[in-house]
């Protein structure tokens, strides 16, 4: 009877313990590591029987996060203007976890978990009705290539989403975004300090704003020179608030590109985070272009490529002056940001600087190599 009884118990504790290991696995507490993927301006987001990719949180590092959920993983070629519906869900507590089969979340209490395998719509649901989805909001009209400077914008206006002139007021007829910046803090010249005017007056709240223009180099050749701490004041104080308006903000853009300290410091500083990471790039070559951009992937936000040109920056900054090398590397460039689902848009850097081949205007017409960004930019415009 005792003999009985024991084995009765050991039966009942062993299935009860084979139970318990099998809901760890179905629902592990731990959150991914992997990187975050965000969509492509291609990828039509609607509710899906497939989750392969992993989900995008706004607000890294935080236990509350607001993610989507793409149809696939797999990149397909970019066509013009596509438009997509992203599946939204929020989370308060646990993050998102997923098996290898078809899964969709659904919602426990606070936390979602995953464990469906055959499912027809994701059902989700939320505990902070302000929230917003991560969508095509972020890529301006649809279409993420732009122009930095507006001398060229007659020519490029029907294949551009936006363009800004590093002012607080840009202005131009036509259908593309103008994207007002805040330059700097009025101390480096006269214009930075009217720049600093015209923003402080703004008459009408901007759909996207951009941060500084280079704070962590010095004044002279074009950068704003701001200590980290006059940047987290003039952040709070003048853009920050835009954001409870609904402008979507653009982080301070860098000059020492994935050498860059100041950001990292800036971003630890502020009570407000940004929505997009602006970014220069200055490479002539693919591959130094996915250094930077892997750079700034590491602030978990999707990615405004600012300015980006043709530029020999190994040991000093020396402009592409080769037309056939400035014409490979803008053919090279533009699919890479179109297919790049990190990258949200995208301008062809038109300042100061840049020497006398890679500018887009050659007097009062396009350059060559304004022309050839005009066609690559045209095969998905």
């Amino acid at each position: 009877m005792i003999v009985a009884s024991l084995l009765l118990a050991f039966l009942f504790t062993g299935d009860t313990f084979a139970s318990h290991i099998l809901k760890r696995r179905h629902f592990p507490h731990h959150r991914s590591q992997c990187r975050p993927r965000l969509t492509s301006s291609t990828e039509e987001l609607q509710p899906v029987t497939t989750l392969s990719a992993p989900l995008f949180s706004t607000t890294p590092g935080h236990s509350s996060s607001s993610v989507f959920i793409p149809t696939s993983e797999h990149h397909t070629s970019p066509t013009p203007h596509t438009t997509f519906s992203p599946t939204f869900v929020h989370s308060t507590s646990a993050p998102l976890t997923t098996s290898s089969s078809s899964v969709a979340p659904s919602a426990e209490t606070s936390s979602t978990v995953v464990e469906s395998t055959s499912i027809s719509t994701i059902t989700t649901r939320s505990t902070d009705s302000s929230a917003t989805p991560l969508s095509t909001s972020l890529i301006p009209n649809n279409i993420k290539a732009g122009i930095a400077g507006g001398d060229a914008y007659p020519y490029m206006k029907d294949h551009i989403g936006w363009w800004y002139d590093w002012s607080p007021d840009p202005s131009k007829p036509g259908s593309p975004i103008a994207v007002p910046m805040l330059w700097g803090d009025g101390n480096v010249d006269k214009q930075d300090a009217q720049r600093l005017v015209a923003f402080e007056n703004l008459a009408t709240v901007p759909t996207y704003v951009l941060g500084f223009e280079e704070p962590d180099c010095p004044s002279g050749s074009g950068s704003a020179d701001m200590s980290v701490e006059d940047g987290v004041a003039k952040w709070e104080s003048l853009i920050a608030p835009l954001k409870k308006k609904g402008t979507k903000l653009g982080s301070p853009s860098m000059c020492k590109q994935a050498d860059e300290t100041w950001l990292a410091e800036f971003s630890k500083l502020i009570s407000t985070p940004w929505d997009f990471t602006a970014v220069h790039i200055n490479k002539n070559s693919l591959d130094g272009v996915k250094k930077d951009v892997d750079h700034y992937l590491t602030y978990g936000k999707p990615l405004w490529i600012t300015e980006f040109a043709c530029v020999d920056d190994y040991e000093k900054f020396v402009p592409c002056t080769d037309q056939d090398e400035i014409n490979a590397f803008i053919r090279d460039v533009v699919p890479y940001f179109e297919g790049n689902k990190d990258i949200y848009a995208y301008a062809y850097s038109n300042g100061l600087g840049l020497g006398d081949v890679w500018p887009l205007m050659n007097g009062d017409s396009l350059s060559e190599s304004g022309k050839t960004y005009l066609a690559a930019i045209s095969e998905y415009h």
